[in-house]
């Protein structure tokens, strides 16, 4: 094994050489597994992984880095890539990160399995000077692993104690919408939001639900459970969300508040499929202000979300600039505004 000097004396520490005997490959593909490259299979990656968190093996920095032990690159983690929001995030970010110098490292976790072998491989394959989630639920656990790292650390969008966060208040975001649909006369108001008992764990869908029940409580309204519909965040969730409200019964709702934009897109083809106008026969509220939320005449609360990733990634250049204890609990808090954007699809209640 290598050594390396500090403190008392020399402390052992494993090398790439030590890691690819224990593993039984090459060092070539152990450098390749340690980078995710294609080419290795997973039991081999596996192996290389098992075999470097024995030996307590941590890649080195790039050589750029050998003096500071820093790699200018800072790892974002999202679920999901291809959507608006996500992708706006780190549009954010990667032109926060660029002017202060350094790179982005991109992470998509779309399942639990590449969650969790992420999660555990990551203090063998730390290649980052510091780590942003993007609307990522994390547990006790995860939280604890990741601040173990001693690398800052923010998240934006999902709330997590003791990470420094960049977010709206959701809850203040839905009651705005519910607020201007009540103040145009509407009483019979519906929501489309996400799924509160699916597996993400998501608290957004939750927090802004509760904006909207609260909204209609303060104004002496009963929620109406099956006014309550899962557009699962996409604009075809939102379509079949909107079909199911219009054909329940009891009457449909006079104004439907959804918790986003592309579900409200959804919404409005549903409206058109059936006949109906917007907002003649039934108002749509959004949130977000998606780039498309213009096109489609959408009035809609709006949020910065480049802006919110930016900022993640200014405070981690901060916190590396400064050098502070990366392994402390952070409970800092950006809240970031929410507006009334407002267009076409919301109009006054439609007389009985």
């Amino acid at each position: 094994m290598t050594h390396r000097s500090g403190g008392a004396g020399p402390v052992p520490r494993a090398s790439i050489v030590d890691v690819a005997q224990r593993a039984g490959v090459s060092v070539a593909t152990v450098s390749r597994a340690l980078r995710d490259m294609p080419n290795v299979s997973r039991t081999t990656r596996d192996r290389v992984l098992q075999a470097a968190q024995e030996l307590q093996y941590a890649a080195s920095p790039l050589a750029s880095g050998l003096v500071t032990g820093r790699v200018r690159a800072v790892g974002v983690i999202l679920p999901y890539a291809g959507r608006w929001f996500f992708a706006e995030v780190v549009r954010g970010i990667e032109e926060a990160l660029r002017e202060g110098g350094y790179d982005l490292v991109l992470h998509v976790l779309a399942d639990v399995r590449r969650r969790e072998e992420f999660l555990s491989s990551l203090p063998v394959r730390r290649r980052v000077d510091g780590v942003i989630m993007v609307a990522l639920p994390l547990n006790e656990p995860e939280v604890g692993l990741l601040r173990g790292l001693g690398l800052p650390m923010a998240c934006v969008a999902e709330p997590t104690a003791g990470i420094h966060g960049d977010r709206i208040d959701n809850v203040a975001a839905a009651q705005l919408a519910v607020a201007h649909l009540l103040d145009r006369g509407h009483r019979r108001i519906a929501c489309i939001g996400g799924d509160l008992n699916g597996p993400e764990r998501f608290s957004v869908p939750g927090l802004r639900s509760d904006g909207f029940r609260s909204a209609l409580a303060g104004a002496g309204l009963t929620v109406r459970p099956d006014w309550e519909r899962d557009g699962r965040f996409t604009a075809r969730g939102g379509e079949l969300a909107m079909t199911a409200l219009l054909g329940g019964p009891g009457g449909r709702p006079t104004a439907v508040y959804c918790q986003s934009d592309e579900m409200a897109f959804g919404a409005l083809r549903a409206l058109r499929r059936a006949g109906l106008r917007c907002p003649d026969d039934v108002s749509i509220i959004g949130m977000d202000d998606h780039e498309l939320a213009e096109t489609f005449d959408v009035t809609t609360v709006g949020q910065p979300v480049a802006a919110q990733g930016a900022s993640a990634a200014r405070w981690v250049i901060g916190e590396l600039q400064a050098g502070v204890d990366t392994h402390r609990a952070v409970d800092d808090v950006v809240i970031h505004p929410a507006r009334l954007v407002l267009r076409g699809s919301t109009g006054p209640a439609p007389k009985p």
